[in-house]
Parts: structure tokens; sequence; C-alpha cells
């Protein structure tokens, strides 16, 4: 888990806790501009979720902005999906690596923010709602899906061959159906990729 805390930034230098980090900046600051090739996501506020496919969360988290319209890769936020079995759902201090300085362009993302920067602000309350987010993808227990293995043999822009085109999801919803076990024969044998028993059921 990364723990930092960012008081200001000043030529990519980071000024946190009244030490001096020299860093890099993050694939998120690298960003710039809309690239040429992006869709610009529509304006959303938290009660237009209601009527978008998929899980309303405690914080309606825009991937058509984060991902599609600003072209952050899916393993900046889900960064333990190269050496994981589990993909992993970004921490507070992922987002806010962001978010103590980005506040959202429009109406409906600075309130978002502002939720966010409240659970934050009070994460270390023993009294305070947790931000518990609501899984979309859940895979039956008997079968085993290592994200790391699938990653490296799909490359980064693989997820999409599970989870669909998630940059263009205002809410992320469920695409395919991943406990059919049909879904997965298929891409193996596609691929070419062993179908024994073992490799899914161990």
């Amino acid at each position: 888990m990364r723990h930092f805390a960012v008081l200001g930034t000043l030529g990519g230098v980071c000024i946190g806790g009244g030490v001096l980090l020299a860093t890099r900046p993050s694939i998120a600051q690298q960003q710039g501009p809309i690239a040429p090739d992006s869709v610009l996501a529509v304006s959303l506020s938290a009660s237009d979720s209601g009527g978008l496919r998929g899980p309303r969360q405690p914080i309606m988290f825009r991937h058509d902005v984060h991902a599609g319209q600003f072209k952050i890769a899916c393993q900046y936020c889900h960064y333990t999906v190269g050496e994981s079995s589990e993909p992993g759902i970004p921490s507070l201090e992922t987002c806010m690596g962001c978010h103590l300085v980005i506040a959202g362009s429009d109406s409906g993302g600075r309130a978002e923010v502002r939720k966010l920067r409240q659970f934050w602000a009070s994460r270390d309350s023993a009294d305070a709602p947790r931000l518990e987010w609501v899984r979309v993808h859940s895979l039956a227990r008997h079968a085993h899906f290592p994200h790391m293995l699938h990653v490296k043999a799909l490359g980064p822009a693989g997820c999409a061959a599970c989870h669909g085109d998630v940059a263009r999801m205002p809410q992320v919803w469920e695409v395919n159906n991943v406990n059919n076990m049909g879904f997965c024969i298929d891409c193996h044998l596609e691929r070419n990729v062993s179908r024994d028993c073992s490799v899914c059921h161990y």
C-alpha cells in the first residue's frame, strides 16, 4: 500500500510532511490535454447514475472520464494487476494522488470529488464510514483467474477482453458473464491456450 501526504508540487518535486521528496510526475499528471482520439465524456451527475447499467457506487467514479477522455491506463489505478491474482480496488491514497489537486471539471465531478475528500479527511476516525465499493465482477469460488497471467499474455489493453470497453462506460457494468465457462473456453480456443481443467480449477 502506498502512503504519502503531498502538500504541493514544485517542478516535478513533491513537498510532503516537511520533507522534500524528488519524484517524477505521475502518469496521470503526464496526461496533459485531452488526446486527439479521445471522446469527450458527457456531463453527468450522481443522480443520473440510477439510469445507467451496473451497480450504483458510493462515489460515481467515471471510467469514461479517467480511462477514456484522459487516457489513464487501467494499471495506474489497479496497480497490483500485473503481480497479483486480483486486480485490486484502488485505495483512497491512489485516488488522492490526483484529487488533492484536481477538483473535477464540472459540477457533477466536483460533487463526487468532495465526497472522496470527505472519506479521505475522516479516514483515521474510528466511527467514520468507510468507502466500500460495490463489486461488479465476481468469479465463482471454484474457479481461479490469475489476472497477472492474463495481463502478461494479452498486454495492458487486454482488460477489454473480459471487461468490455470500460473507457466508454460512465458506470462500469458486467459486459460478459465471467462465470460462464463457455466464455473462458472460447477465449482459450481462440488463442490456442490449454483447456485442461487444472488450469482454472485448482
